[in-house]
């Protein structure tokens, strides 16, 4: 890739993750993800943020700084928003060049960079709203956003150019061509994948976080932006508020109301739970409502989290398992309650074999998520026509009620 000037002296240095790999060892990105480190220069020079000392990113980004003349011999600052490994693997190595160059960071990270990379001296923990003079009119200001999505985290703003370097807020999934780095140079398909990767993005990595996401909005509305570059995924320079205006979105789903929409999630052994998932699915269309389906184990976590998470209704189709929950649902609510998936409208089937314990098993697992459960459909054995029935009629009357409890706002 190649360095590129986002306004005048200020620069997007990025590397991709290619598809196939996992997410902070987790989470699927069939498309990748791009990891974006950024310049600043004036009479002296910063650096924000750096990447993952891992394949050939190191020598790709020092080649997108020989490109505009920078180096460790003449970086004067390195400003570290966030200490996760994918933007500061390389900060060890790349220190020991010149280790005159000053560590900017917030409180949090002091103890972090010491454990993480040895380095202790020449550290700056800085205050909330301490500005760092870099001449030549670029001066930058540095606001503690904890908990999004460390505790540690902070951002960066360059206050006569109006640029947010916002790190790991703000960002999506998706790799990033040097061609179009920015949201205006997007075609209409390539701003709906990315919106959908900014949802899944925030679904698997920052939901749980919400209530902080919602603090750090409102801390950083009075300031006037006019760029947002994150640490993955596209500058937005055009309209930097459809962003913001997403992240405000995906952060209220927490608390709920979400969007008019119901996915359903499933698993099923000899395929007695398979059978009544078409009329549930039949009984919420009836309705006109939009439904995600997803299977279980076959069907990945992280995108059963991001409709999930924007979703107001939740099927659970879940037989019963030794007196539990089948273990891939167990799983799928274990992942809900890490991420704080609460506030929805819900309804489960499913059939046992010589006894049940799902149901009891689901009720204590859901407990701390506030969903509002229908009356389960389960059965011993196969199903039959009474249970096909009410299937049809428990998705349709889900349905009803998510039309009536969904917010409007999602769009």
């Amino acid at each position: 890739m190649k360095s590129v000037e986002i306004t005048k002296d200020v620069y997007r240095l990025g590397v991709n993750i290619e598809p196939g790999n996992l997410f902070e060892g987790i989470w699927s990105i069939p498309d990748g993800t791009s990891i974006n480190s950024y310049v600043v220069r004036g009479d002296k020079t910063a650096v924000i943020d750096l990447t993952q000392d891992k394949d050939d990113f190191p020598r790709s980004i020092s080649s997108q700084m020989d490109e505009i003349g920078v180096n460790a011999d003449n970086i004067d600052f390195i400003i570290i928003n966030h200490m996760e490994p994918d933007h500061t693997g390389w900060l060890k190595d790349f220190r020991s060049k010149n280790a005159e160059m000053m560590i900017y960071c917030s409180k949090k990270a002091v103890p972090l960079i010491k454990e993480f990379c040895g380095i202790v001296e020449n550290v700056h923990a800085i205050e909330d709203g301490e500005t760092l003079e870099l001449g030549q009119g670029k001066t930058l200001q540095f606001f503690d956003t904890p908990n999004i999505h460390w505790p540690e985290t902070m951002m960066t703003y360059l206050i006569e150019d109006q640029i947010l370097f916002s790190c790991d807020a703000f960002g999506s999934y998706g790799e990033v061509d040097d061609t179009a780095v920015f949201d205006d140079q997007l075609s209409d398909d390539q701003h709906e994948f990315f919106e959908k990767e900014a949802l899944r993005y925030y679904a698997n990595i920052v939901a749980s976080f919400s209530t902080f996401v919602e603090r750090g909005l409102k801390k950083l509305s009075e300031l006037q932006i006019k760029m947002i570059c994150p640490s993955h995924g596209i500058i937005w320079r055009e309209n930097p508020s459809v962003i913001v205006e997403r992240y405000a979105r995906f952060a209220s789903y927490m608390k709920g109301p979400a969007c008019p929409e119901i996915t359903v999630i499933w698993g099923s052994m000899y395929g007695n739970t398979a059978k009544l998932v078409s009329e549930v699915i039949k009984g919420i269309r009836s309705e006109k409502v939009p439904v995600h389906q997803y299977r279980v184990p076959e069907d990945d976590i992280g995108f059963i989290l991001a409709d999930a998470w924007k979703s107001a209704g939740i099927v659970l189709g879940m037989p019963t398992y030794e007196y539990k929950m089948f273990p891939p649902m167990a799983h799928v609510i274990d992942d809900f309650n890490r991420k704080k998936v609460q506030n929805k409208k819900a309804f489960r089937f499913g059939s046992y074999g010589w006894s049940g314990g799902a149901e009891k098993e689901l009720g204590t697992a859901t407990e701390n998520l506030k969903w509002e459960f229908l009356e389960s459909v389960e059965w011993q054995g196969a199903p039959g026509e009474e249970e096909m029935k009410l299937a049809y009629q428990r998705g349709k009357e889900l349905a009803v009620l998510v039309k009536e409890f969904a917010g409007k706002n999602c769009e």
